[in-house]
């Protein structure tokens, strides 16, 4: 049948009844797929809170929780707690054994149940230090004497609200990037790479070669968030347009990336097909353009200077921050657990 305005209606010679009920039924199993999906999203999410309900319990009874039982603790009591919150910044180090762990002074942030901004953490670290408190810190802050302490520099209400996202395998998803015919592409969305103008975007490379790219957020979403404080082979700044590579800065206050993991990320795009000849790369946030250098180059020429060490940190925060006293001569009170020898602990405070 021919409309007037040129439109063309068709008909069927099966009876109204039967189309109606084919509508219906088309309708019903359209909700039934909808009703699956939105149940499959549910799951994931359920998922992820359950991780997450169980890594805070865990921190919390490794911390605030773990000072209120009446039991007291022992020397392997401590020790076996104090590895168990370390194992949480060693994470992927199985899988790459250059990887770079979070600097020493955000350790505090991951193994904080709240992830509270490590920078604003330290600076009560230190208030705690100072007073040589017998309570460990996590208690003395939150519970104990320490709970009134308020500072000019972060008062209360910003150290609560700086809380670092830290995400879970399912969330990490979302923000992990792939190289197509040499191009940045979110491998979720298929989206290319696009950094806005104005913002900063940062980048971590894991220990599994998985690149992640996300928008920093100071205090709220920043290098540790990615991997939730684990091990990292590189970690940076870089700005990218439809895709296509522009710039990266070595750059990392979280990770104090080396020498090394830079070129190791060179690396991973060299051998993805990233093309390198128009990237320009920086020493950091204020440095000149310098040279990319590539596998193919035989003698390629340093690219950064070494990060600054922080060994000569008098207040330098160790893992779950173990305040140690050794009876070997050349132990540090504030050694990192990791070169301990348990033999030679003679005490061990943990938050």
């Amino acid at each position: 049948m021919n409309l007037s305005d040129g439109c063309t209606l068709f008909s069927s010679p099966r009876p109204m009844s039967e189309l109606d009920a084919a509508a219906i039924k088309l309708q019903k199993v359209y909700k039934s797929y909808r009703t699956r999906r939105n149940l499959a999203d549910c799951a994931v999410v359920v998922e992820e809170l359950w991780r997450k309900a169980l890594e805070f319990a865990d921190l919390k009874q490794c911390s605030v929780s773990f000072f209120d039982v009446e039991k007291p603790e022992t020397a392997v009591s401590r020790w076996v707690r104090a590895k168990t919150r370390a194992a949480k910044v060693g994470k992927g180090l199985s899988k790459d054994e250059k990887a770079q762990k979070l600097a020493l002074q955000y350790w505090v942030e991951a193994i904080d149940p709240k992830h509270r901004y490590g920078h604003n953490l330290h600076l009560y670290y230190d208030v705690w230090f100072q007073s040589e408190s017998t309570q460990p810190f996590f208690y003395w802050l939150d519970v104990g004497d320490g709970k009134e302490i308020g500072l000019d520099e972060c008062p209360r209400t910003v150290l609560q609200r700086q809380c670092i996202k830290y995400l879970g395998p399912k969330e990490r998803e979302a923000y992990e990037v792939i190289v197509e015919d040499g191009k940045l592409v979110y491998r979720q969305s298929g989206l290319l790479l696009e950094t806005m103008e104005g913002s900063e975007w940062i980048f971590v490379l894991s220990t599994t070669r998985a690149l992640y790219v996300g928008q920093e957020k100071k205090g709220v979403f920043e290098h540790s968030s990615f991997l939730a404080g684990g091990a990292t082979t590189a970690v940076g700044r870089l700005v990218a347009h439809d895709g296509i590579l522009e710039g990266i800065w070595p750059y990392s206050g979280h990770y104090h990336p080396t020498e090394e993991n830079f070129r190791e990320f060179i690396s991973f795009l060299d051998e993805n097909h990233v093309d390198l000849t128009n990237v320009e790369m920086y020493e950091n946030d204020d440095g000149l353009p310098i040279k990319v250098s590539t596998s193919e180059e035989p003698n390629p020429k340093p690219i950064i200077g070494h990060a600054k060490s922080t060994s000569d940190d008098t207040n330098t925060i160790v893992p779950e921050e173990i305040k140690i006293t050794s009876t070997h001569p050349q132990a540090n009170k504030n050694a990192d657990i990791a070169n301990v020898d348990s033999d030679t602990v003679t005490s061990l405070r943990v938050p």
